[in-house]
């Protein structure tokens, strides 16, 4: 969040019920769980290792209004300031905050793990009473310590070490820890500590806030498919007006397209090194040479909920990363195809939208009710894409064993993810605000034709005799009649109603 002195606004943190992760098994995003039906949770927890993972919600607490209006007219991004409230929920995972608790996450529990390898006697296994004290750490970890960090960082000018001399602090007063203080940051080099904690503000920004948003979005979706499966609707194609469908169909559409890309995503594993200075281990062999280190390796990546990348530099190579951003910017490259389709849907009048009451549609024409979410949805993805291209396009490039480009362009993600999660948000709204324009006003013409077909044989003479019924003008009925199976929708409607069949998740 954006700040407008020297005075840091109070946040309140308030931990969350965390998540038991397998030591024994990599997990990839499908393993959480959504709203959303077809999902199967496959977590189980071990008797040798319990990690809760940070769920950690940021409920801003200003004092006083005009502290967050300041904020929010002060804040360089949208995301910080006028679009706060709609993006917050990522502020725990992906902010400085998130990386700074993930660090300490990842180094408390390489220390940890050390105490459990025999062959490392320097690290004697610690008591129950010292292993909570460490949990408690990372359980505990508030905004103050994250200054206090910051605070440190100052004068180390190395954003890692920090961590490190802030655990030090941390521990020093503890008659067990305090005699392993050293080991904090054994065999690591910054790296081991960075790619692990920026693969778990993914993973927790994913699982928690952006396949939810998606999901909810994907389901409204095709809510607009199934109600809307027996609207008629005059198709176009090159512009032209074209052989009709149904606004159902045309709706289940895109809901399957983007949970096809949904899928994708949530089977996107997020992986990570621990493999020391230029992936060799070479530290952690001189010192302890009888230790099959690259399994250590493993099994510690995996105890916290990543895949294992065996095969590294000093840096993950971080192509898990370009297929995640890329599979999130083709997600919105469809939702852009659907923004622009609702958009002309609107202006051709299929739609027209609702306003609470003291909302202005337009600033000088009283009639007019824009359709701004759409637009605000569709301008925030393509900011969205632009960053992810470029993240997908930059991050696996390293020159030889490491340069440190990187390091600040991975400090980016959220602003990628946020403009998309509030494009989503943006949608979402807006489809909630649609109507679909009645062309005569029948009132419950679904529930109508539904009399006439179900559980009844429907044929020529029985539907020109229910056209006839209606209260319709005489033109109208004409048209109507005049209609065959062979001119009208197809299999259009059916299509819509079985979009829940079709939808991967």
């Amino acid at each position: 969040m954006a700040l407008t002195s020297n005075k840091v606004p109070s946040l309140r943190l308030i931990p969350t019920t965390g998540k038991l992760l397998n030591p024994s098994k990599s997990l990839s995003l499908a393993s959480y769980h959504h709203p959303l039906p077809r999902v199967s949770l496959s977590l189980s927890s071990a008797a040798s290792l319990k990690l809760t993972t940070s769920r950690k919600v940021v409920a801003m607490a200003v004092e006083g209004s005009r502290d967050l209006e300041m904020s929010n007219l002060t804040a360089l991004s949208p995301l910080d300031g006028r679009y706060w409230g709609k993006v917050k929920d990522l502020a725990s995972s992906m902010s400085e905050f998130g990386l700074i608790y993930f660090r300490v996450l990842v180094e408390i529990k390489w220390l940890i793990k050390l105490s459990k390898i025999p062959e490392v006697s320097e690290v004697p296994s610690f008591s129950k009473e010292a292993e909570v004290y460490l949990q408690g750490i990372i359980d505990g970890f508030s905004v103050d310590d994250a200054l206090e960090v910051k605070k440190i960082e100052r004068v180390t000018n190395h954003d890692v070490k920090a961590v490190e001399y802030f655990l030090k602090q941390k521990c020093e007063s503890h008659p067990e820890i305090a005699k392993v203080l050293e080991f904090f940051h054994f065999a690591c080099t910054s790296e081991d500590i960075n790619n692990l904690s920026h693969g778990l503000m993914l993973q927790e920004a994913l699982s928690s806030v952006i396949l939810p948003a998606m999901d909810d979005l994907i389901k409204s979706i095709s809510l607009m498919a199934k109600e809307f499966a027996y609207v008629p609707m005059l198709s176009r194609t090159h512009g032209q007006p074209a052989s009709p469908t149904t606004l159902g169909k045309e709706m289940a559409i895109f809901a399957v397209r983007l949970s096809e890309e949904r899928r994708y995503l949530s089977e996107t594993k997020i992986k990570g090194k621990f493999a020391g200075a230029v992936g060799n281990y070479n530290a952690h062999i001189s010192a302890y040479p009888n230790i099959d280190w690259p399994h250590v390796a493993e099994e510690f990546v995996t105890s916290l909920g990543l895949t294992f990348n065996p095969y590294v530099t000093q840096i993950e190579p971080h192509d898990y990363m370009a297929r995640l951003f890329n599979t999130i910017s083709q997600f919105n490259n469809i939702l852009i195809d659907f923004d622009r389709d609702i958009w002309s849907y609107i202006s051709l009048g299929y739609f027209k939208q609702i306003t609470k009451a003291g909302e202005i549609g337009s600033s000088t024409m009283p009639h007019k009710v824009n359709p701004i979410d759409f637009e605000n949805s569709e301008g925030n993805l393509g900011k969205a894409n632009a960053e992810l291209i470029f993240l997908s396009m930059k991050l696996p490039v390293s020159r030889m064993q490491r340069d440190l480009t990187d390091s600040t362009v991975l400090r980016n993600m959220g602003g990628a993810l946020g403009h998309s999660l509030l494009a989503y948000k943006s949608a979402i709204q807006g489809i909630r605000k649609l109507q679909v324009m009645r062309r005569y006003g029948v009132p419950e013409p679904y529930e109508k034709l539904k009399e006439l077909t179900r559980g009844r044989a429907v044929n020529e003479e029985s539907i020109r005799e229910f056209i006839k019924g209606l209260d319709l003008p005489a033109e109208a009925k004409s048209q109507l009649l005049k209609l065959t199976p062979h001119t009208y929708v197809g299999a259009a409607a059916a299509l819509a109603l079985a979009v829940d069949e079709a939808l991967h998740l």
